[in-house]
């Protein structure tokens, strides 16, 4: 028998929720959620009696919130003895970012280590699944265009990498060392396929982490990509790694908050925060017989944008 799963509100398409099939859905008041084949449940992340309830006989809840509204999330999990939490940490591994003092967390250090505390005072265990940068923050209307994106300052096009309708790219090609930055890539509608996937592997053999990708490439070819796409040449702002860390400083002292976040991306994807070399879930999917199972590749993932746009649909 399948596990009990629930899905905490997901703030993008509701179509994204569908592939999970029979599961609960707890989100606030989102009349869009009504025309789902889902069980909804309307709770208040801040009753904590509510959420104890409406996980009751869950076997897996899958997070895609952050902050205080998650950690209520997972102590309600807890409580009513849930056996996996998948939190919303759908970026890039955990191994990847700074132990201490990281200027991007927006409370995984807090979620991951009360999952710690769950999993070893109780049966809930955890699993992250990484999947590097959404290929959404490369969408002609952003990543907004989901609903998502917010909370970490990459919603709108051009706040991250490349502006996609400008033709712009700034980044840096090399780390500190000298060699080619890579990042990951994968799509919001392929991360939901992987864990569908996932799920029927079966939660009892789970890792603390997941890595998965549609695609592993150089900054610069992101870029190429994206260019021969729109059949149109990119302007590249080719930045040194000390260049990042020198404007990051100067809009610090200017008092630019948003500015000062768009170079600690590019800082943090330089340091190779958004790339790794092993991919475990597309490993283990492939070694359990699912390897009809193809996520898309930058390349394809663009065209098909750009032939929904151009036909409407």
């Amino acid at each position: 028998m399948a596990p009990r799963a629930v899905c905490s509100r997901w703030s993008g398409s509701g179509s994204v929720l569908g592939p999970l099939g029979p599961a609960i859905a707890i989100a606030l008041d989102k009349p869009e959620f009504a025309q789902l084949d889902v069980q909804l449940h309307v709770v208040d992340y801040g009753d904590h009696d509510s959420l104890t309830f409406a996980l009751q006989g869950v076997d897996l809840a899958i997070s895609t919130i952050s902050g205080t509204e998650q950690i209520n999330l997972i102590n309600a999990a807890g409580r009513a003895r849930v056996r996996v939490f998948v939190p919303s940490e759908f970026e890039g591994s955990l191994a990847k970012r700074p132990s201490h003092h990281d200027p991007l967390d927006r409370g995984s250090v807090q979620a991951i280590s009360l999952l710690k505390q769950w999993e070893s005072a109780s049966r809930m265990r955890y699993t992250v699944f990484a999947c590097g940068i959404f290929m959404e923050r490369f969408h002609p209307y952003g990543l907004g265009y989901l609903n998502i994106g917010y909370g970490s300052g990459v919603s709108r096009v051009g706040d991250f990498l490349l502006d996609i309708n400008d033709f712009t790219a700034e980044y840096a090609e090399h780390n500190a060392k000298g060699h080619p930055v890579r990042v990951c890539l994968t799509s919001v509608y392929d991360v939901v396929r992987f864990i569908v996937a996932a799920i029927d592997l079966g939660p009892r053999n789970w890792p603390h982490e997941f890595t998965m990708r549609g695609d592993r490439m150089h900054v610069r070819d992101v870029v190429g990509t994206c260019s021969r796409i729109r059949n149109v040449a990119f302007h590249h702002h080719m930045r040194q790694h000390t260049e990042l860390q020198a404007y990051l400083t100067y809009y610090a002292q200017a008092g630019d908050a948003g500015r000062v976040a768009y170079y600690q991306r590019l800082l943090a994807t330089t340091n190779g925060r958004y790339d790794f070399t092993k991919a475990s879930l597309n490993e283990a999917l492939e070694k359990n017989g699912q390897g009809d199972f193809q996520p898309m590749s930058l390349s394809r993932w663009l065209t098909n944008v750009w032939q929904s746009l151009s036909t409407g649909t």
